[in-house]
This record gives C-alpha cells, sequence and structure tokens, in this order.
C-alpha cells in the first residue's frame, strides 16, 4: 500500500457481550445501525449515537439455546417495513426477530449441527449454511429445498438475485454454483480476520494492510454503508477501523489501543513466529532499519524479555504488537511459568463452572494447597462453594504430571489390547482373551453390546506404575498415529455356525454347496492363522457370492469379508482399479441409514480393515468424499459398535492425511469429528475421534485453525475431567494444548 493512501484505524470500542462476538452484519434501520450476536446466546442491536462516531445498544435479543454464530438481515416487506434479524445458532436452529422484539418470531428447524453461515434474497428467501455440510432455503418459515453436495461445513452462503442462482462457500475450499436445486459449477478461490489475531485487507491478491488485534481470535466482521470495517473478536469487544480522518479516533484512544496491543502475549508455540532462541535475538537497536513491506514482523530482545514489532509503510515506524512468551533462552519460558497479572505461576487453567456462561482464569503453584486455593478462586469470582470439591479435583487431576506409558513394559495397543475401555473390566491382568469383543463367546449376535469374555488387562497409557513425581512431563504416546487401526478378533466356528444355519433359509440362486462352504471354512483358516498362503480365485469368487447375499441373512459372510481384507492378496483383489469400484458401492448399500444394523458395523469394519493394504488405502482414499458421507448418516442412532467403528474409519483417514497433509481431506475429517462428538456416548469411540483430532491437527497450523473454528476445543473439555479410562482425559488434554 503507497504510504499515502487513507488508512483505517480505530474509531470506538462496544461493551456488552459477555463471551466472543461470533457475527456482525449492517442494519436496514435504523440507519448506520448494526447487529452482532455472540457465544453468550445474545443478539444485540448498536444504533449511531453521534454523527460521526459512537453507538448504542438498543436490544438485547435473546432466543437460542446455545451460542449464537451468525446473523443476517431479511430484506423489508410490506408487514416488516424495517426487515427482519435471522440468527444461526449451536442449537441447530434459526431464530426470526423483528426489530422491536427481544423474542423471536418464529424460529426454523431442520439443520442437523450448528447453523454457521446466513444469506437473504428478495420475497423473504433465506439460506442457511451448516456445519451438517448441508445448505438450506428457506420461504418465510417453510424449508423449501435443501443443497446437498458440500462435503464439509458450509461457512459462508449469498444468494444472487439474477436468474434464481445460488453460492456456497465452504470448508472444502470450494465455491459452488447453485441452480434449481442442482450444483451447476464448482470454483475455487475474500477482508480477512483469524486466529492470529489479524484483520486483513486484501487488494489485487496480495495482502495491502495488516491490523493486529489484543485478542486471541477475531471472529467476523462487516463494511458499513459508509466503508468503515467493524471486527468482533474473543475479547468481546467490537472495534470499528476507518479510513476517515473525521471518523478516526482521538490520538489518547490510539495510545491506549496501542498499549493493549503492547501488552498481550504472543504464545511462540502458537502463533506465526517460528523457532525462537532469544539468546540469537538482536537488541532494540534493530528498530531502527525499516521494514521491507506492510505488516512485517520482528523479533527484538529486551533484556529478558522477547517482544514482537510489526512495520506500518504509511506511518514508518515498527509497532509493539506483543510479548512473545514460549520461546527459549529466557528465564521465564526456561523455567516454564505461565504469566498472568504480572505474577508466574506453574499453571493458568480455564475454568468452565456453566455451559456456555463465562470461564474463569485459575491460577496456580505446584507448591500451593489445591483446596485452599480452589476455595480462595470461588470468593473471587463470587461462584457457589459446592463447587469446592470439583474444582480442587480438577487442580489435582491436571498438575498431577503422569509419565504414560512408561510404568508398563509389556506396551499393549490402545484400540485392540488391554488398554480397550470395557466397562465391564476388572483386573490387573495381563492376559488377553482372544474373544471378539463384537462375536464374544456366548451367541453370534452382529451388532450386539455385549461381550461374552471381558477383555480384561492394565490400561497401556497409564500402567500399574504409571504415576510419577509432580515434575515429571506428560509424554505424548497417542498421535499422530502413524498405522490403521483394524478389527482383528474372531470366534470362526461361531460364524461357520451362522453362515451355515442361515445358507439353509438362502434362495435357491443364491444357496452355497458343501464346497463353497468348505472354500470359505479354508479362506477364515487363513486369514485367521496368519498364513502366508494365498486364498485361490476360486475362493473369492464363492466370497463374492456370499456377501452377495439377500441383506437379512448377509452378516456373517460379511464378517468372514471383514477379517480376509487385511490379507495382501484379497486386499488387492477387491480393491483395485479394475474391482474396486463395485466392491466399495456394494459395502456403500450397506450403509443406508433405514438398513440392519449388523450390516451397517460389518461395512464399516472391512472398510477400516482396507487401509491396512496398499490397494485398499488408495481406493478409500479415491472413495473419501462419498464414503464419508454414507457413514456421518450413522451417528444419530445408538450402537456404540457402530460409533466405535465410524470413529475408528475417521482415524484411519486422519493417519493417511497426516502422511500427506490434504487440507480438504481434513477439514471433512475434522467436520465429521466434530458432528460425531456431539452425539457420540461411548468413551472408546470418544477417545479414538480423540486420536483421530490429535492427528489431524499434529505439525500442521492451518489444521488448528480450521479445529478451533469449529469450536472443536470448547467440545471437548468436558472430558478433560473424565476419571476413567485416563487414556480419554490425558489425550483430550494434549489436544487441548496444541489448540
Amino acid at each position: 500500500m503507497a504510504s499515502g493512501a487513507a488508512r483505517y484505524r480505530l474509531s470506538c470500542s462496544l461493551r456488552g457481550h459477555e463471551l466472543d462476538v461470533r457475527g456482525l452484519v449492517c442494519c436496514l434501520y435504523p440507519p448506520g445501525a448494526f447487529v452482532s450476536v455472540s457465544r453468550d446466546r445474545t443478539t444485540r442491536l448498536w444504533t449511531p449515537d453521534s454523527p460521526n462516531r459512537g453507538f448504542t445498544e438498543m436490544h438485547c435479543m435473546s432466543g437460542h439455546s446455545n451460542f449464537v454464530s451468525c446473523v443476517c438481515i431479511i430484506p423489508s416487506s410490506d408487514i416488516y417495513p424495517h426487515g427482519l434479524i435471522a440468527t444461526g445458532g449451536n442449537d441447530h436452529n434459526i431464530c426470526i426477530f423483528s426489530l422491536d422484539s427481544t423474542v423471536p418470531l418464529y424460529i426454523l428447524k431442520g439443520h442437523k449441527n450448528t447453523v454457521c453461515s446466513l444469506s437473504s434474497g428478495k420475497f423473504g428467501t433465506l439460506l442457511s449454511g451448516s456445519w451438517d455440510t448441508t445448505a438450506k432455503v428457506w420461504l418465510n418459515d417453510k424449508c423449501m429445498m435443501t443443497l446437498q453436495g458440500h462435503t464439509a461445513a458450509v461457512w459462508a452462503v449469498k444468494i444472487l438475485p439474477e436468474q434464481g442462482l445460488m453460492l456456497t462457500g465452504s470448508a472444502d475450499k470450494t465455491i459452488k454454483l447453485w441452480k434449481a436445486g442442482r450444483c451447476e459449477r464448482t470454483f475455487s478461490d475474500f477482508v480477512t480476520t483469524a486466529e492470529d489475531r489479524s484483520l486483513r485487507i486484501w487488494k489485487h491478491g496480495e495482502c495491502a494492510q495488516t491490523i493486529r488485534l489484543p485478542a486471541q481470535s477475531v471472529w467476523c466482521c462487516c463494511v458499513l454503508d459508509n466503508g468503515d470495517i467493524v471486527v468482533g473478536a474473543s475479547d468481546g469487544i467490537i472495534r470499528v477501523f476507518t479510513e476517515s480522518e473525521d471518523r478516526t479516533a482521538s490520538v489518547e484512544e490510539i495510545k491506549t489501543f496501542e498499549k493493549e496491543l503492547s501488552q498481550a502475549t504472543i504464545d511462540s508455540k502458537t502463533g506465526d513466529l517460528g523457532d525462537i532462541n532469544a539468546e540469537q535475538l538482536p537488541g532494540k537497536e534493530h528498530l531502527n532499519e525499516p521494514g521491507t513491506r506492510e505488516g512485517q514482523t520482528r523479533l527484538i530482545r529486551d533484556g529478558e524479555k522477547v517482544e514482537a514489532y510489526q512495520w506500518s509503510v504509511s506511518e514508518g515506524r515498527w509497532i509493539k504488537i506483543g510479548d512473545v512468551v514460549g520461546s527459549s533462552g529466557v528465564n521465564q519460558q526456561t523455567s516454564g511459568k505461565v504469566l498472568y497479572e504480572g505474577k508466574e505461576f506453574d499453571y493458568v487453567f480455564s475454568i468452565d463452572v456453566n455451559e456456555g456462561g463465562p470461564s474463569y482464569k485459575l491460577p496456580y503453584n505446584t507448591s500451593d494447597d489445591p483446596w485452599l486455593t480452589a476455595y480462595n478462586f470461588l470468593q473471587k469470582n463470587d461462584l457457589n462453594p459446592m463447587f469446592l470439591d470439583q474444582v480442587a479435583k480438577f487442580i489435582i487431576d491436571n498438575t498431577k504430571g503422569r509419565m504414560l506409558g512408561l510404568g508398563n513394559t509389556n506396551f499393549s495397543d490402545p484400540f485392540t489390547g488391554g488398554g480397550r475401555y470395557v466397562p465391564s473390566s476388572s483386573g490387573s491382568s495381563n492376559s488377553l482373551p482372544a474373544a471378539d469383543p463384537f462375536t464374544g463367546s456366548g451367541r453370534y449376535v452382529p451388532g450386539s453390546t455385549s461381550v461374552g469374555t471381558p477383555m480384561t488387562g492394565v490400561d497401556p497409557f497409564t500402567g500399574n506404575s504409571a504415576y510419577q513425581s509432580a515434575a515429571s512431563k506428560m509424554v505424548n504416546i497417542y498421535f499422530p498415529k502413524k498405522e490403521a487401526v483394524t478389527f482383528d478378533q474372531a470366534n470362526p466356528t461361531q460364524i461357520l455356525g451362522k453362515l451355515k444355519e442361515l445358507n439353509g433359509i438362502a434362495p435357491e440362486e443364491k444357496k452355497l454347496t458343501e464346497d463353497d462352504l468348505i472354500f470359505l471354512e479354508k479362506i477364515l483358516s487363513l486369514v485367521c492363522s496368519n498364513s502366508p498362503e494365498k486364498p485361490s480365485a476360486q475362493q473369492l469368487q464363492i466370497l463374492w457370492k456370499a456377501i452377495n447375499w439377500p441383506e437379512d441373512i448377509v452378516f456373517p459372510a460379511l464378517d468372514i469379508l471383514r477379517l480376509s481384507v487385511k490379507h495382501p492378496s484379497v486386499n488387492e483383489n477387491f480393491c483395485n482399479e479394475k474391482e474396486g469400484v463395485q466392491f466399495s458401492s456394494h459395502l456403500l448399500n450397506l450403509l443406508n441409514p433405514k438398513g440392519k444394523p449388523a450390516n451397517q458395523l460389518l461395512a464399516l469394519r472391512t472398510f477400516c480393515n482396507c487401509f491396512v493394504g496398499q490397494a485398499g488405502q488408495k481406493l478409500m482414499m479415491s472413495q473419501r468424499e462419498s464414503l464419508m458421507s454414507h457413514a456421518i448418516e450413522l451417528k444419530s442412532g445408538s450402537n456404540k459398535n457402530i460409533h466405535i467403528a465410524l470413529a475408528t474409519l475417521t482415524l484411519n483417514y486422519s493417519v493417511c492425511f497426516h502422511k500427506d497433509h490434504n487440507i480438504e481431506g481434513k477439514a471433512q475429517c475434522l467436520s465429521v469429528v466434530s458432528t460425531v462428538l456431539e452425539v457420540v456416548q461411548d468413551l472408546e469411540a470418544t477417545f479414538r475421534l480423540l486420536v483421530a483430532l490429535g492427528t489431524l491437527i499434529s505439525d500442521d497450523s492451518n489444521a488448528v485453525q480450521l479445529a478451533k473454528s469449529l469450536g472443536v476445543d470448547s467440545q471437548i473439555k468436558k472430558y478433560a475431567s473424565v476419571s476413567e479410562p485416563a487414556k480419554v482425559s490425558e489425550c483430550c488434554r494434549l489436544i487441548l494444548n496444541l489448540l
């Protein structure tokens, strides 16, 4: 940007929301007004209180049962000459307000997840986008059409009045053009705000101006009719930036803003500052050298501190944007202390006492008494003393400093070994019965949640001697996961017995001969004994014939397929380029939400096991969009085994995407993780989703930001206090450290 060009400067700051401001939109009436929505579940109407700058809160509207994520204005009509306000929320609903009431006129229901984007058009039409990957067209209070085609959360939607066209923008990095309910064309490629604390103004594909804010996240923005930019941030403050000299804040207000900015802290591990060694940084004399571009960042060592400065082209000076924490070679960072209110602490926790309410900071040193700290915390924040035990236990659980997995040298995989969460298991034996947790040692009933033989054993993530000294560091043995997780255990005798029983009622043209049954028994014997011998082509033909049985009786054949597809030659036979599409299509048909739960479960497990072979992994990657879209439809059931299989499928995809950093694939997986976490109850399924999440965001700042924008951090916080199995809370805390 040329140094003589007009610059945006702070105009005013509006305080009213208690939590993050998540959406802003200009209002039709009164002139110059705008609307804000927040995680505090409210919608607020702000009106100008002077000719130049300043706003007053006119209304505080409520109607959502969880945080409000987006807002738009519905144009005026004969009935509502000032238009209406539409808000979308985490409660999956859309509330419609008039400007003269604080309660909704009506509520639109239909989405299955958070409504995250809204746009209005002529004649009362409204377009909504959701984390459930769909967009819906509404006319007044009725859903007229559902647009399906995106594979991830639909972040932005806009109705084009010309020719009845609609545009949707998605986290899958595409924009789709819709006409008459059909996707006519897809194309890829906006002023941006982000988790890096900045507002960036882009011109001709280049960043023309970067404005840093003293808040962790800048969630939203809108542009007023006069060209001013309004942004809402995680500190609950709305800031207006202007190019107009008349509306620019006073010198004192600008100085206050820059002081707030300079006092902010930037975590070197989560920012965009790279690897920092404070001892090698230059001193303040380096600020005498001018920067080379707008927004350039320079780190300076000032005594025992590291400060970050940003270059302003128009002002020709370096502006301090915060103090860097977490760098090496500085006393505070070397000691691992956290600075809070001018003092150093071993920990500073964020405590959510009430869901959806404000969070409170709890500083703590390991030398402190947890009960006294909890008592003082409740007193300071005027909270109910009934929380004393809960807060003290939270402190104890989160500061005991386990060395995970080091106490047990007989390590077993948490997904298949003794670490798997089985509520009925007990004892400390390391023996691991071979009973399939699906078939068990009792009656063969696919989809049953009972386990014939309990899988006992020491959890490999805690172990008998897992607890170490309080000074020990937590070791991450959970993610990134490097290999696919499979479903291996089985009772071949029961599977074959059920197959022979159902063969007696199979249609004549589908019946298997005695020789056919012997062939299938041979395959099962080969794969269960890990024999290097290859099944014959004839044996594989019989297996294909069996898995094409009617849906009511096909499940034992699917169980044989589930086990067989791990064998290299079987994997290649069914998953190669020639046969793979037909094979996957057949299994996808079994994922019909109205189908048999046993078939759904075994089809998901088969897909999971496909990942062990090169041909299978290639097929799974090529079918990812279709497979994940079908699989996510099974989330709403109550079958915990299906939830575990769905979580495992997501985990196996995350393993692949960790290797090749496919951001589109990661976006879909993160959306699935967020969606399934909303409904899953089983802790083993939760654990696998957490490992998938950790694998997806490890070593990838883009994936971290995407996970944050989905609100995953707030979703998983409740698992940080799970006592059993310990692996759930430990994995959760490790992820929260990354977020």
